[in-house]
């Protein structure tokens, strides 16, 4: 009895082997077999993927235009001058460039760092890294889950965590200011980053480290790897140097950014510039150009971009029609077709005229532009005189506290009615007896306090029927006891006076620099009253 139990029993522990050598032997099986399927599918997609990296297009216009060192950047010398003091000495600085698109933001950061890591008393080492952000696209997650640009934490919750996850291991990930450590970040739209990024990178520029934060780790988790204890005591590297760009205005930039940074301006090209620009482009895509449609692209045309774009929109037409020449009807239709604005322009009086003043502003990141105000009066006949102000807003809607709007009243009749007092009491004319009416003609950019010198000059002018002199253009604010203030953007104005072929600029005595006495073509004249501007200013 004893033997038959004992041969039963062998035969079920044979048949449990079998059974379980028949399991392990499936089971090994299906592991071949699933890394051939994974092998198969690779091998597939890595095929497919060679297939897609085989495919190549023609290379834009805009690359092969791009520059590729300093002397092909046109129109932006006092800028990269300006980065070059910044970057490429012993202590480089974070620093913002403003300016509109296509004007070489980005091409410039390039190079200057490059340029930085040959000087001999540069920090930055031979192998410098240039990271690249763009703040629009720049992907942020208000839990903390990811963050590419500052860092985050993997905890091991997260699908994806690995091995290390599945052992309970929090694992930081480094984000672009630590990849940009030693070299520089650049930053494109840094408007654009989410407000918390924005505090998060004032934090690492202070502190030049990112430290990390993560529910999941403990000093005493042994398990811990050394490296993820050393980042979580000590921070996470982020010495680098930032470089931003924006198209936006600086008041548009958070304050504490701004602070931290050296601010450059890059200004939208010269018509003479995108004729340079547009030129090149039709020699790399092998078309002769007219110039007639060179002196129309440079008049719509307000940056190097848009000037490639016209021609290489202009040059596929002329491909389909088998023609070799790009003439003014090419670029006409481009026009037309992709509505294109005409660029601002200067609005220059060409004779010495009654009540009509050469007014200066700004219109646009450090681009000035020359414009026409004109006064006109009426006597009352006995009625209290009234003020008419056309061609600007009547009032304007700002930000306020805890997010309201404001509403005041429009800067430029604020000037009006500090013009008409100091006409009253420093020049002693009578304004309550007139209907004024003072127009900015053709919706330009003049508006705000600026304008006073210029609409004091034309209202005095008109009342005393006394021509102004149309060879010279004037900016300032007007106190109501006739003081000419100080005003921004004087530089790029002068320029604008001097580009337009004006004579002489007035400008506030607090606005002079020493370098204006040296500008070539226009004569800059310090002024500090209303009574020296209108001597200047008006004949007879």
């Amino acid at each position: 009895m004893s033997e038959q139990v004992w041969s039963i029993f062998g035969v079920v522990q044979i048949f449990f082997a079998l059974v379980i050598g028949v399991y392990f032997l499936n089971l090994l099986r299906s592991q071949r077999s699933g890394k051939q399927q994974v092998s198969v599918h690779t091998e597939k997609e890595r095929d497919k993927l060679q297939e897609l990296r085989n495919i190549h297009l023609t290379e834009p216009l805009t690359a092969r235009t791009r520059p590729e060192s300093f002397a092909d950047v046109i129109g932006q010398e006092e800028g990269i001058k300006a980065l070059r003091a910044a970057m490429c000495g012993p202590n480089p600085q974070h620093v913002i460039i403003y300016g509109p698109p296509g004007v070489g933001k980005t091409t410039v950061a390039r190079l200057i760092l490059e340029e930085a890591k040959g000087q001999a008393d540069s920090p930055f080492a031979a192998d410098a890294k240039f990271v690249e952000v763009d703040g629009a696209t720049s992907r942020f997650d208000e839990r903390g889950i990811a963050d590419p640009l500052i860092g985050s934490v993997h905890d091991p919750i997260y699908q994806g965590a690995g091995s290390m996850g599945m052992a309970g291991i929090p694992q930081p990930k480094p984000g672009a200011v630590t990849k940009a450590h030693g070299g520089v970040l650049y930053i494109d739209e840094i408007g654009e980053l989410h407000p918390m990024q924005m505090n998060k990178l004032l934090k690492v520029l202070e502190d030049r480290k990112v430290l990390l934060e993560s529910a999941y780790y403990s000093e005493d988790n042994e398990r811990i790897p050394p490296h993820i204890h050393d980042i979580f005591r000590k921070g996470l590297p982020a010495d680098f140097r930032l470089i931003a760009a924006t198209t936006r205005q600086p008041n548009e930039i958070p304050a504490a950014i701004r602070s931290r940074c050296l601010e450059i301006y890059f200004r939208n090209l010269l018509p003479e510039e995108i004729v340079s620009v547009a030129k090149r482009a039709a020699e790399r895509v092998e078309r002769e150009i007219d110039e007639r449609a060179l002196e129309l692209i440079s008049h719509y045309a307000t940056n190097g971009r848009e000037a490639v774009n016209m021609v290489q929109i202009a040059a596929g037409m002329t491909i389909t029609e088998k023609r070799n020449c790009i003439c003014r009807e090419d670029i006409e239709w481009v026009i037309n077709s992709c509505h294109y604005e005409p660029r601002p322009f200067s609005n220059v009086a060409a004779t010495a005229e009654v009540g009509l003043v050469n007014g200066l502003a700004v219109c646009g990141p450090n681009m000035g532009i020359v414009s026409s105000v004109e006064a006109a009066v009426s006597a009352a006949e006995g009625e209290p005189g009234n003020v008419n102000i056309t061609g600007v807003v009547e009032e304007e809607e700002l930000p306020g506290a805890g997010g309201q709007k404001v509403r005041r009243k429009s800067m430029a009749r604020c000037s009006m009615e500090n013009v008409c007092t100091a006409l009253k009491t420093v020049m002693n004319l009578d304004v309550e007896r007139y209907h004024i009416h003072v127009n900015f003609p053709g919706g330009t950019p003049i508006d705000g306090p600026s304008a006073g010198v210029t609409i004091a000059t034309a209202v005095y002018s008109a009342i005393c029927k006394k021509p102004v002199d149309n060879t010279l253009a004037m900016t300032g604010e007007v106190s109501v006891r006739g003081k000419v203030l100080p005003v921004g953007g004087t530089p790029a104005k002068i320029e604008a006076a001097r580009q337009a072929g004006l004579k002489r600029v007035l400008i506030p005595k607090d606005n002079w620099q020493d370098t204006f006495s040296h500008i070539q073509g226009v004569e800059v004249v310090p002024v500090e009253e209303l009574t020296e501007v209108i001597q200047l200013a008006v004949q007879g």
